[in-house]
């Protein structure tokens, strides 16, 4: 058998990093069987998509290099690829249902349906439909439509029985048919749901094993109904655990939501994590919200610049272990290991923290030609000319620092031009206007202005020299150096920072600041 996984996220909204575990999973089982893996796009749901949403959902699959051998932008024998494509092929299905009597035509409004479920649960009985609306003829749909009722098809679900299946993560699975409500399968305009979609492509695109997050267990009795009422083979499944939320105060346990975001914050090492990125996606300008930027999508490890191997390793361990210690693992490992029989059933809880810590680890084992190539683009974006002499001595000095990409924009000052240099005003007060600095930096000038070579030990020894001669303390002195030449107190070492920027661009940045501020002899 060739094995065929998919995905099909549903343009919604950006790109959730459960579903991408979830799409890992898929990705892994069909590379390691030497299969395909197809990427479809779930957009029945019309009130509910975004069309802008579907781009960067493409996109972050790119980014993480988690390619599809069938669907959008590559195409393949098994389109369209888009459930918005298919509307004729899958109401022929529902034809087929109705045909067989399998499925039927209903007329119960919204409120009488509530009606009857809220009236069961007061009794005390399964809240199983009626029936009571169902129009078995066209008579009785002429006669329902004449009061003004709409119409959708529902599949009509056994009342005896088991529903009996097999499950690679949770064995032998059984559901009792009288559980089982009946579904809505088409809308009354026209358009179809969920389930009998999935059924219709999984069957079209060939897919041999349905391996999808377990909320989507409940859909398996319902779906085997249609697609074996249809007469298609039943494809082999694997229910995952979901992904759960970090620990905060009062959960810890439901599924990870984008829409929790705030209380997630609460989490003071999640929090953490977002103000970083945070930090970086202020400093490209771009306006980011706990809502729509935040550690619960993919979006925001592209955009603050990690690793895509560091968060495929962090997600291959989200309900998966080789042998419950090892947790280092390169892609190609990934492939060659992942197996289905090893996927757990109880939900892994996320851990921002901890994906962190493995950005920081690859971040430091990657060569310094690769690290160049990979913060270059932070600091086009950010308007800065990126010479590449100059961003490689930053990267080196930087070292692991450098915990994502966009960390390069922490120092902004080896980059800007001398006369567009941004001065911190709280620095400048505190350690260049004021008294006794506002003496030094006439005479500081010149000593870089004469100290041969334009080295750090030579540097130090000089600056040591000319403090000593003022009774003043080195660090002082040193602080107010840098603050001349950056604009701001933190950063490299003093010493490091002139010898980066060399002599030239320190004293344009000196003579700058003494032209704004006035002559400080």
């Amino acid at each position: 058998m060739t094995v065929r996984t998919r995905f099909a996220p549903s343009p919604t909204g950006y790109l959730h990093i459960g579903g991408v575990r979830t799409a890992l999973f898929n990705w892994l089982f069909a590379r390691k069987h030497g299969g395909q893996f197809i990427l479809r796009i779930d957009d029945t749901d019309q009130q509910r998509n975004v069309a802008e949403a579907l781009q960067p959902i493409i996109d972050g699959f790119r980014w993480l290099g988690l390619d599809w051998d069938e669907g959008p932008e590559v195409g393949g024998p098994h389109g369209p690829y888009s459930q918005s494509q298919k509307l004729p092929r899958y109401q022929e299905a529902v034809r087929q249902l109705l045909d067989k009597g399998l499925a039927y035509w209903d007329y119960a409004t919204p409120e009488e349906t509530k009606a009857e479920m809220e009236a069961a649960e007061k009794e005390r009985r399964p809240k199983i439909y009626s029936r009571r609306w169902t129009a078995e003829t066209d008579a009785d749909r002429k006669r329902f439509e004449a009061e003004g009722r709409k119409g959708s098809v529902k599949a009509k679900m056994p009342r005896d029985g088991v529903c009996r299946f097999t499950d690679h993560v949770r064995g032998i699975v059984e559901v009792p048919w009288a559980g089982e409500q009946d579904t809505v399968i088409q809308r009354s305009d026209g358009s179809v749901t969920y389930n009998l979609a999935n059924v219709v492509d999984d069957f079209d695109m060939k897919i041999s094993h349905v391996i999808r997050a377990e909320e989507h267990l409940a859909n398996t009795p319902r779906q085997i109904f249609m697609l074996e009422g249809l007469g298609y083979p039943r494809p082999e499944y694997a229910h995952l655990p979901f992904v759960a939320e970090p620990p905060i105060k009062g959960g810890g346990k439901n599924k990870l939501s984008k829409r929790k975001i705030a209380s997630y914050l609460t989490n003071a090492e999640f929090k953490k994590v977002y103000d970083h990125g945070k930090a970086v996606a202020d400093r490209l300008g771009l306006r980011g919200t706990p809502e729509t930027f935040n550690p619960v999508l993919t979006d925001f490890y592209q955009t603050v610049g990690y690793l895509p191997a560091a968060v495929l390793n962090y997600l291959v361990l989200l309900g998966w272990s080789l042998d419950g210690s090892t947790e280092e693992f390169a892609v190609a490992q990934m492939k060659e290991l992942f197996s289905l029989e090893r996927v757990t059933k109880g939900a892994a809880s996320f851990d921002a923290k901890k994906l962190f810590a493995f950005q920081e680890r690859a971040m430091v084992a990657l060569p310094t030609a690769e690290k160049v190539a990979m913060v270059t683009p932070y600091l086009v974006r950010a308007g800065f000319t990126p010479y590449p002499a100059m961003v490689t001595a930053i990267v080196e000095a930087a070292g692991p620092r450098l915990k994502v990409a966009g960390d390069i924009l922490d120092y902004t000052e080896f980059f800007a031009a001398d006369d567009q240099l941004v001065y911190d005003p709280k620095a400048v007060a505190e350690n260049v206007t004021g008294e006794p600095a506002a003496g030094w930096v006439v005479g500081l000038r010149e000593v870089l202005a004469t100290t041969e070579p334009f080295d750090v030990p030579t540097l130090k020894a000089a600056v040591e020299a000319f403090a000593a001669a003022r009774g003043a303390k080195l660090k002082p002195v040193s602080q107010t150096l840098r603050v001349l030449v950056t604009g701001k107190e933190v950063g490299f070492g003093t010493f490091d920072t002139l010898a980066l920027l060399g002599r030239e661009r320190c004293l344009a940045r000196i003579d700058g600041i003494m032209g704004e501020k006035g002559d400080h002899s």
